[in-house]
């Protein structure tokens, strides 16, 4: 069985029912009164429903493309109102497109009476987000709780290679959405429905446009009683399961021929590589060549190159922040203003990675924040690593981050599977889960007083993304600001001598040794002392609160988590009762927990060892992955009692 289920679900056959025919009711004064939505009672705001259609139009000599939707909401709660803010965000490229608000309204209930009131042009923004985006905003007027806002908008667009994505779910519950797409006889789309919602659909329809020549094919998909998608904990991105249609072009018909524009991943790797913001950037060489000599000089074998030229990169290049597998300035301009995106400062990193004869190549990321790469297309992916084919398999690269090594990529970067595009055009996957297990070793050495306070010395090693992680949150922040925040994580805990190494040592673990004190780890009831063998260390509840989970659960990276604690028992007292130790290993070993406490004379041992083996694992396994974690926070909240001699 396997616990990596896909992580989008491809809806290739479709449901064919009759047409809804929904036609949107009448505003009541029922509907005002309504206090809760009557399926999702928390729900701050319901969509009572959600209209579009995209269709051609022709404008002059050229096509257009149009989109319509019209959205009604209920507002019910004060944190309901920021739907009362509404925007659309498009691309411009230097053309010009059409995005307009109209028929919006805010529906009250006042004397009895239901008012609208119309939205104003003060409440209707344009804003430039940059050379090729513009957005539009409205904020409707006089919403409250109870309010019902309606809104209507459409887009006019000369680009049709791709639709704007549908989106069948939101954040709140949505009780009808409908969406129609007509397309005429010369265009041909590919269709990409994903998500875990049913999503019904009718007939394709044909029609002849009033005074036109050509056929129209109609479908109209749509969705009744939509539960709200909620964020859940250990989610990558809530948007890859939101239930979606995509549309991309595949070929057009008119009297001059057939244009072919479907393409495969091999076509989508070769077009971007092709391109001089890519290929033609990864083949300078130039701007850099006398440093790498000087940098290389005495260096001799592959891995010395690769770690030297990963560091350089590193150490000389700071990232603006952009996420892109196109230069934006140039790799010279970036290598001589040492600022760059990310495709300038990893393909100026394969560049001299090649230059020293490795076998480097540029791999295309989605970062998590873009989702996940469904098929075949240039906005599939976002992002680009470097990869060096060795003989113990492709070692990956991002010189974006300054804590990065090799095959530790940025948390942003694990995004299921890149694709590695070779200098001959060949094209293969590349796995970017971590290999192995991160690791991180907890050992504490304490002294018990009478009072149930401890004093000792702790010991954390963090070895690979416990490390990373480390050195990106704290490695720059300010030793007193660090304690501060470490003394707030554990309510209690006060700090005295600390140390720390290997924080900018990126070939060493991150290692921090502290001396400490706590009084709050034990309660004294009578002659006897109470306390978690793990002292401050317990988990205090479970992560996984839902009954159901809705998404598969995605843990990053796998780890092993290792604690050793020696507690030196307070003088008089002596040992009534311990925790029974468990071996608890959860089916097809997605993970273990191994515990045991054991006294030897006055000291009280524990060792503890927790690992996940795991990245992704199914919605299947929720309720035995949330019963392991609550066996697990009950274990370790179990009590040794000690009792006066």
């Amino acid at each position: 069985m396997k616990l990596t289920n896909t992580m989008l679900l491809f809806l290739s056959c479709i449901f064919t029912v009759a047409a809804q025919n929904f036609k949107p009711a009448k505003i009541t004064k029922e509907d005002l009164l309504q206090k809760v939505h009557p399926v999702d009672t928390s729900a701050s705001a319901a969509m009572l429903h959600k209209l579009g259609k995209t269709y051609f139009a022709i404008s002059g000599d050229h096509w257009e493309l149009v989109t319509e939707v019209n959205i009604r909401i209920k507002i019910y709660k004060k944190e309901g109102y920021e739907y009362a803010n509404q925007q659309v965000s498009y691309y411009t490229g230097g053309k010009t497109i059409r995005v307009d608000f109209s028929d919006a309204y805010t529906y009250n209930l006042k004397n009895g009476e239901v008012v609208k009131t119309k939205l104003k042009s003060d409440g209707e923004f344009r804003e430039k987000i940059n050379e090729e985006y513009e957005r539009r905003k409205i904020t409707l007027p006089d919403v409250k709780e109870g309010s019902i806002i309606e809104y209507t908008y459409s887009i006019r667009s000369p680009y049709f290679s791709v639709f704007r994505d549908w989106y069948f779910q939101d954040e709140i519950p949505i009780d009808y959405v409908e969406y129609t797409v007509a397309v005429p006889q010369y265009f041909v789309y590919n269709r990409y429905l994903a998500g875990y919602l049913k999503i019904e659909k009718t007939e394709t329809k044909y029609n002849t446009p009033m005074g036109r020549s050509y056929q129209e094919y109609i479908d109209t998909f749509w969705a009744k009683n939509v539960k709200a998608i909620k964020d859940e904990a250990f989610v990558s991105n809530v948007e890859n399961y939101m239930s979606i249609l995509k549309h991309e072009l595949s070929s057009t018909n008119f009297s001059t021929g057939i244009q072919k524009y479907s393409t495969d991943w091999a076509s989508v790797a070769k077009t971007i590589y092709d391109n001089e913001h890519f290929g033609k950037e990864l083949n300078r060489d130039s701007y850099y060549k006398e440093d790498l000599t000087k940098l290389l000089s005495g260096i001799t074998t592959p891995d010395e190159k690769m770690n030297t030229i990963f560091g350089y990169v590193k150490n000389r290049m700071h990232w603006d922040g952009d996420n892109d597998y196109y230069c934006d300035k140039g790799v010279k301009a970036a290598y001589e203003s040492k600022s760059g995106n990310a495709a300038e400062i990893n393909l100026m990193l394969t560049a001299m990675l090649r230059d020293a004869g490795l076998k480097a190549d540029p791999v295309l990321v989605s970062t998590r924040t873009n989702g996940i790469a469904l098929f075949p297309t240039y906005s599939a992916y976002n992002y680009v690593v470097a990869g060096v084919e060795t003989d113990k398999g492709t070692v990956l690269l991002d010189a974006t981050s300054k804590y990065t090594v090799p095959d530790i990529l940025p948390v942003r970067a694990l995004n299921w599977q890149g694709r590695m595009i070779r200098k001959d055009g060949a094209t293969k996957e590349i796995e970017l889960r971590p290999k192995k297990n991160s690791r991180e070793v907890i050992g504490m050495s304490v002294v018990m007083d009478k009072d149930g306070s401890v004093k000792g010395k702790m010991r954390d090693q963090m070895f690979d993304y416990y490390a990373y992680t480390f050195r990106e949150d704290y490695a720059e922040m300010n030793e007193d600001t660090y304690i501060e925040k470490l003394e707030k994580r554990y309510a209690g805990l006060e700090l005295g001598e600390y140390k720390r190494t290997g924080a900018k040592e990126m070939d060493k673990p991150v290692l921090e040794e502290y001396d400490f004190m706590h009084k709050e780890v034990a309660d004294l009831i009578g002659d006897k002392i109470y306390f978690s063998p793990m002292l401050f260390l317990h988990r205090k509840e479970n992560p996984f609160k839902q009954e159901v989970r809705e998404y598969p659960v995605d843990f990053n990276f796998t780890w092993q988590d290792k604690y050793m604690i020696n507690i030196t028992m307070p003088e008089g007292y002596v040992i009534e009762s311990l925790p029974k130790g468990v071996n608890v290993v959860m089916e097809e070993n997605i993970g273990s927990f191994k515990y045991n406490v054991i006294a030897q004379n006055n000291i009280i041992q524990v060792m503890i060892v927790f690992d996940m083996n795991y990245v992704n694992i199914s919605k299947d396994y929720y309720k035995t992955l949330k019963d392991f974690y609550q066996n697990i926070i009950e274990k370790q909240n179990e009590k040794v009692v000690l009792k006066k001699a």
